[in-house]
């Protein structure tokens, strides 16, 4: 079976290492290099390099729309095309290309979570379960039939960055399966119940700041699922402090003002919310490394009442 193998970010590194063992990746498509980091030194995506470590021919096309994408796809002949994330909507031109279809992995339990975030979405929301689904591309957002699916926890104390790899690994196994029932004609195909869609937002600067008079829950659940990249924030004495790491404590309640920090802990401090208390355990001062909240609070003299976000 030929593939066409169309990936960006480092959640597809896992699937296409997998498909290059397994099966002929006649090219990669990717999106073109971009500047990234302080230096705003240009840098291949992740998939390039994984790519270019299997010598693997790659394409990058500024808009997938385009006539030279589109020809490019058509002279390759593959008979499946693999997607995942890419980070643009695939169009009609190149869905039609191969005869067997476009194979998308999502990282959510489709229909819930269709979108551009569907796991800082499944974290922000509290979800106790997530998954990854294999489905049969159309022109809708994460709309296709699905081929298979498989369930994967979200512990309470789990980060973003800690489930994205979980999930990456589960979805080039399942990637693996669904390929081999297609390829034998075994594949079966559902229709999703667009009653019970629900749909993950791009994350956006207003996500990322702390509200203190939300609940301890929701603003752990906020900066987990911000955890490692964007981060969540708030301020302190007038400079933005990024919180990478919390625990709610359930035993504590306190009195003070949402925002107002209560006292200090063995591994960071105490800070009072809408609902409940929240222990601070990593941190980061604008310009400075993230740091262990214990190390923030050495270097600080914080007393009781003092505000963050104020």
């Amino acid at each position: 079976m030929n593939l066409v193998f169309m990936g960006t970010s480092e959640f597809a590194v896992p699937s296409l290492e997998i498909l290059s063992k397994h099966f002929r990746v006649a090219a990669i498509i990717t999106q073109p290099d971009r500047p990234k980091g302080r230096g705003h030194r240009v840098e291949p995506t992740p998939v390039k390099r994984a790519a270019q470590l299997v010598d693997l021919p790659v394409y990058q096309f500024t808009s997938i729309k385009e006539i030279a994408a589109v020809d490019t796809i058509i002279s390759l002949r593959p008979d499946l095309i693999i997607v995942v994330s890419y980070g643009q909507l695939i169009p009609a031109s190149i869905l039609e290309i191969p005869f067997q279809g476009c194979i998308n992995v999502h990282a959510s339990l489709l229909p819930r979570y269709r979108g551009a975030a569907p796991i800082q979405r499944a974290i922000m929301a509290g979800e106790k379960t997530t998954g990854i689904t294999t489905m049969l591309m159309d022109e809708g957002l994460d709309t296709g039939d699905i081929i298979l699916q498989t369930a994967v926890d979200i512990p309470a104390d789990m980060n973003h960055g800690t489930l994205e790899r979980i999930l990456a690994h589960t979805g080039a196994e399942l990637l693996l399966r669904t390929i081999e029932e297609v390829q034998a004609g075994t594949a079966q195909y559902y229709a999703q119940d667009n009653s019970q869609a629900t749909y993950a937002a791009m994350i956006h600067t207003q996500d990322e700041f702390i509200k203190w008079t939300d609940s301890a829950w929701a603003i752990h659940n906020q900066i987990r699922a911000l955890d490692p990249q964007p981060g969540s924030y708030t301020t302190f004495r007038g400079t933005k402090l990024k919180i990478f790491a919390s625990r709610v404590l359930v035993q504590e309640r306190g009195s003070g003002m949402a925002g107002a920090f209560i006292a200090k802990t063995q591994e960071g401090l105490l800070i009072q919310t809408g609902q409940g208390c929240l222990e601070i355990l990593e941190v980061q001062r604008e310009g400075k490394k993230r740091m262990p909240a214990r190390d923030f609070i050495k270097g600080n003299k914080l007393k009781s009442g003092d505000l963050l976000g104020s």
